[in-house]
Parts: structure tokens; C-alpha cells; sequence
């Protein structure tokens, strides 16, 4: 494992709760970092993204405007922020790291990732 995440935890709903991934040397030249989340019985999806150069954002609808994604450079460390936070919102959270900047079409994709992190559960009560 080579991303390593935390901040997980339990929150009512409409709570909030920051999330936290440090990326180690051997990752530094990584493009874009991103947060996947995966349900229980559901399939891993998209969640925020953050280009490592001009920290441009990208966000999937079911988030936004009340996620935010944003990075450290010099602790090699992606952050997010989830405010608000849904019952729906209960997953396990995962970061991910890609060397080679995929377009912003498949910013949203998987296979654009190599290295992940081991997850970080968060779960929201109603």
C-alpha cells in the first residue's frame, strides 16, 4: 500500500468530516489524485480529483457542492473536506494517485489510477 488514508469515522447526518491521504516520495510525481468511495454491495465510484499542477478540481454530481478536494504540495497530501454528509454518503473511502494525467474525460475512471490506498470507512447516521 502506498497511499494512506484517515479521518474516517462516524457523523449524523449533516454532519461533517475531513479526509486525509498523504502520498510517500515514490508517488511524488503523480498528476492527479482522487477519492473513490464504494458502498456496501455497491461499485466503486468517483468522487473528487484534483490536479497536482494548477489544482484544478473535478467532482461527481452526488457531491457537489458540498465535498471539496484540495492538496497540500509540500506534505504530498490530498485532503476532503465532506460537509453535509448524507446517509447515502456511507462507504468506504479510497484514494487514488495517477502518474499520467488522464484527460478530463476519464478523470472518473478507475483504470486511469495506479497506485490506491487501503480505504478509510465513513459512515452517516440518520
Amino acid at each position: 500500500v502506498l497511499l494512506s488514508e484517515s479521518g474516517g469515522g462516524v457523523v449524523q447526518a449533516g454532519g461533517s468530516l475531513r479526509l486525509s491521504c498523504g502520498a510517500p516520495a515514490r508517488t511524488s510525481g503523480h498528476s492527479v489524485m482522487a477519492w473513490f468511495r464504494q458502498g456496501a454491495g455497491k461499485e466503486r465510484e468517483f468522487v473528487a480529483a484534483i490536479r497536482w499542477s494548477d489544482s484544478t478540481t473535478y467532482y461527481s454530481d452526488s457531491v457537489k457542492g458540498r465535498f471539496t478536494i484540495s492538496r497540500d504540495i509540500t506534505a504530498n497530501t490530498v485532503f476532503l473536506q465532506m460537509n453535509s454528509l448524507e446517509p447515502e454518503d456511507t462507504a468506504v473511502y479510497s484514494c487514488a494517485a495517477a502518474l499520467a494525467g488522464p484527460p478530463s474525460r476519464l478523470i472518473g475512471a478507475k483504470n486511469s489510477y495506479t497506485f490506491w490506498g487501503q480505504g478509510t470507512q465513513v459512515t452517516v447516521s440518520s
